[in-house]
């Protein structure tokens, strides 16, 4: 009998196999446009980036947190813009950099553990997880050639083991592990330098929380990028916390409270 099947190669994702956990082979190669074709050149100007997001470590678990500002070219585009997303219910990303593809990949990585998890019948391991990142990554550097970089940092606690950490990445789709904290885009250099005054490894949650509401309130007044507390709208940073209880978001009143203290210590060294 003649076979008359035929491949499509890579415009269409394999089928799914009989024990295939992972979900973003499924849905990967995805087709990149040409640099060289047109409108490339002014795309460029118009795609909204997001900037600061940083991750650290306290006494019992790990602290996420983003400003809520995206710009595009020298225009702000959102003041509203969410960086922090949950992974799983043991785990965060943030994302910095282009918004559009970063949101996307940050919605991918949560399929993709959710994925794993039904097939297998069990969680990754952190460092597992921050492996898969780190293949998304990798998978997205034409896009990152092309002007539209995603840089993401991730966080969580091991569910095997209970322990905490943090993982930052390269362009490339380099992992590198945090042992004290990491910061990702425009504001990093400033929020890096004043999480590193004030860090402390053994802080409760209330005092990590402002040590990372500092850290981007610091990032704000030096880049223009990065979107301080909007006081009037009452728009705050998303600061997210990762411990033995698993993911969370502080509310709103209780970021409030952070800024205000953070916005009291600035008033009085005026």
């Amino acid at each position: 009998m003649t076979d008359t099947s035929f491949d499509l190669g890579p415009l269409l994702p394999r089928p799914f196999g009989d024990r295939e956990s992972s979900f973003t082979s499924l849905v990967t190669p995805s087709i990149v446009p040409d640099p060289g074709s047109a409108g490339a050149g002014s795309l460029h100007d118009r795609i909204v980036d997001g900037t600061t997001v940083l991750a650290l470590r306290f006494a019992d678990g790990v602290i996420v947190a983003g400003d809520r500002r995206a710009t595009a070219g020298n225009m702000i585009s959102r003041t509203d813009m969410r960086k922090v997303f949950p992974a799983d219910r043991h785990s965060a990303i943030a994302v910095a950099g282009a918004a559009g593809p970063a949101m996307e990949m940050a919605r991918l990585f949560a399929t993709e553990l959710e994925h794993y998890e039904k097939v297998e019948g069990d969680v990754l391991s952190l460092d597992g997880k921050a492996n898969r990142l780190a293949g998304m990554v990798r998978a997205h550097l034409p896009m990152a050639m092309q002007g539209m970089v995603v840089v993401p940092l991730f966080a969580g606690v091991d569910a095997h083991t209970g322990e905490p950490g943090i993982h930052e990445y390269d362009p490339i789709g380099g992992r590198y592990l945090a042992t004290r904290f990491a910061v990702s885009g425009s504001g990093g250099i400033v929020a890096a330098q004043s999480i590193r005054h004030r860090f402390d490894p053994a802080a409760d949650l209330d005092t990590a929380a402002g040590v990372a509401v500092t850290a981007l309130f610091d990032a704000a007044e030096q880049d223009s990028a990065t979107g301080g507390p909007d006081l009037v709208r009452r728009i705050y940073p998303i600061v997210a916390v990762i411990d033995a209880d698993g993911y969370r978001e502080l509310d709103d009143e209780a970021v409030a409270a952070l800024v205000d203290v953070v916005v009291e210590e600035h008033r009085a060294r005026a």
